[in-house]
Formats: structure tokens, C-alpha cells, sequence
């Protein structure tokens, strides 16, 4: 069966649960030394977060996007400003909640001349106290939702509600989950990227360490390793490779974000796990040879021209060499 040509004709609309961030981007030579200075060679405001970023991909790519979580009060010139931006790429903004006397979460990120990035990042600890609109608002037309880890204390409840209606939950696992973590099971979809996975499992190899959360969630297990590519668990328990997309680096921010949201897509779209793997790839490839964090996501026809270019490599993935 063409899992493309069954994908609905209607664009799904693919809820985003996190926390916008107002992004600070400086393009520097070197990242600064304790107690030194560098100057900057450009600096641009953006607004970004993983959720936020994913949803601009997911738009850009053909989908449907609305981003819901906390940001600070609505009287904050820096939300008016991070609106207005969600606004113009089509984003549905409407379940954000405003959180009264706080401040949105805010990143200072340093661009280095390889493309990798540097962040200090503050969110106030009582955005966590948010309550969300309920399951009955969000799941409206909700083909999947696609949420940051470190956003469970408020959206756990929501996930599991959606997986007893048979909506895909993809999670964008950035940071160390406990192995009681409820998302765990509450989700399709659990994509770490792999310092994450090894510090969750305890185990310094990628491909062990999906091995060993496997025994504890039923959920698809993948681990993004950038330019090293994914490594992740077929039907069979058996560990496979999907290799990263050569490409000239220039600014890495935003395309983790940017592979979560159009692997989200994809699996609304129907596509088997490896071919929405690919796409996923291909797009984060492309984020990463321009600036701008995720305002630089490709459009869907830039991808789709990237896997023609590689068609030979999408025969199947390579079994994973080191971690069996």
C-alpha cells in the first residue's frame, strides 16, 4: 500500500504543546570565555522554543499548526511581537495561555562559525503551573500533537486522553526523562535526541540505551544524532539507521524542531516510519544551511527535490553498526 497517495486531502492540523521563547541570536567568531568578551557579527530577535519552532515547519510543509502552553502576561511587548510572527506564518495561536505578572521564556544563543549554538535560556518556574483548555477544545480536529518533554507536569493528562482516541502523540525528548516518566506510555512517539537518551537510560550507546526503554513503553524509540544521523527500533525490536543528508552547516538552532515537526506531519500523513524518518532528515538539512533559526524551514517542494537527489539512498535504512 501507497501510504502517501492514502494521506488525507485535507491538511492535518497537528496540535503543539510547549513554551514559545523569545530568541536573542548573536553570530559570533568564537564562543566567550568565562569572565571574556566577543563581538557579535550580526544579531537578530526571533521568536523560537521547540514547539513553536516545530509548528513553523509543520505550516511551511503543508500542515496545519496550532501551538498551545504558557507565555507571559499578555501586556509583555515581547509576546505582542511573538503573536504577530505566529500570525503571519499561519500559525493558530488562539490556545495560548497568557500567564499574569510573568515573563514569555527567554534565550540568549551564540552562533559559532560551524553553525553550532550556544544557549542560556530563562523560563520563570511558575509558567509549569498552567492550565491548559480542555481535551474536548484541543482535540477538536486533532490529527496528533506533537509536545516538548520538559512540558509533562501540564500535559500528560492531555496526551493519554488523545491516545484512547487513537491520536498519534509524538514527544520531543530534549532532555533526561525518568524511567517513570508518564509520557512514557502516554505517547506514539518518543524521539530523543541523544545525549537525552543515553542520561534517561543510563547507558552511554544510543542504540542499548532505545533497547532498554523499550522494555518500558510501547511507543516508536528513535535518537537523533545530527549529522551522524537517526538511529531507532523497527517492528522487530531491531535496531536501524537513517543517515543524515550531507549539507554545508551554517546555523544549526531550531532544526531538532524542524526534524520533530515534519516527522509529525509525516506520520499524520500516513507515511511508513522510514520513509517519514527521511523526510524528516531532509528537512532539518536544509533548515541548517541558512540562518534564522526555524524562520529558515524549507518549503515542502525544496524537500521533496532533496529526496529525489538521494532516491538511491532511500532503499532502506542500514542496519545499525556498534550498538547491537
Amino acid at each position: 500500500m501507497n501510504f502517501h497517495t492514502a494521506a488525507p486531502k485535507i491538511a492535518p492540523r497537528i496540535l503543539c504543546i510547549g513554551m514559545p521563547v523569545r530568541d536573542l541570536t548573536f553570530r559570533v567568531r568564537g564562543v566567550p570565555g568565562r569572565g571574556s568578551k566577543e563581538n557579535a557579527t550580526h544579531f537578530e530577535e526571533i521568536c523560537g522554543g521547540n514547539a513553536l519552532n516545530a509548528a513553523i515547519a509543520i505550516v511551511r510543509l503543508g500542515g496545519r499548526a496550532s501551538v498551545c502552553g504558557p507565555i507571559g502576561d499578555a501586556r509583555e511587548t515581547a509576546s505582542r511581537y511573538m503573536f504577530e510572527k505566529m500570525g503571519h506564518e499561519g500559525i493558530d495561536a488562539k490556545h495560548i495561555v497568557h500567564m499574569p505578572g510573568l515573563v514569555t521564556p527567554i534565550s540568549t544563543i551564540m552562533i559559532d562559525p560551524t553553525g553550532e549554538r550556544t544557549i542560556v535560556t530563562f523560563r520563570d518556574p511558575e509558567l509549569w503551573k498552567v492550565r491548559l483548555p480542555s481535551a474536548e477544545i484541543l482535540l477538536h480536529d486533532c490529527a496528533a500533537i506533537l509536545t516538548e518533554s520538559r512540558c509533562a507536569e501540564f500535559c500528560t493528562d492531555l496526551c493519554a486522553e488523545a491516545r484512547r482516541r487513537g491520536i498519534p502523540v509524538i514527544v520531543d525528548v530534549d532532555r533526561a526523562m525518568s524511567l517513570r516518566e508518564g509520557l512514557l506510555t502516554a505517547s506514539s512517539h518518543l524521539v530523543f535526541s541523544s545525549e537525552p537518551l543515553q542520561e534517561t537510560a543510563d547507558v552511554t550507546d544510543d542504540g542499548q540505551a532505545l533497547q532498554k526503554i523499550a522494555k518500558l513503553t510501547p511507543s516508536f524509540l528513535a535518537g537523533t544524532r545530527g549529522p551522524r544521523g537517526t538511529i531507532w527500533l523497527n517492528e522487530q525490536g531491531e535496531l536501524e539507521e537513517t543517515p543524515a543528508f550531507p549539507v554545508h552547516t551554517v546555523d544549526t538552532l531550531g532544526a531538532g524542531d524542524v526534524f520533530h515537526g515534519a516527522f509529525a506531519l509525516a506520520i499524520t500523513e500516513r507515511r511508513e516510519l522510514r520513509d517519514a524518518l527521511r523526510f524528516a532528515s531532509a528537512a532539518a538539512a536544509l533548515k541548517c544551511t541558512r540562518f534564522g533559526g526555524a524562520f529558515a524551514a524549507p518549503q515542502r517542494t525544496e524537500v521533496e527535490e532533496l529526496l529525489g537527489q538521494h532516491q538511491s539512498q532511500d532503499q532502506g535504512a542500514r542496519p545499525a553498526r556498534g550498538s547491537q
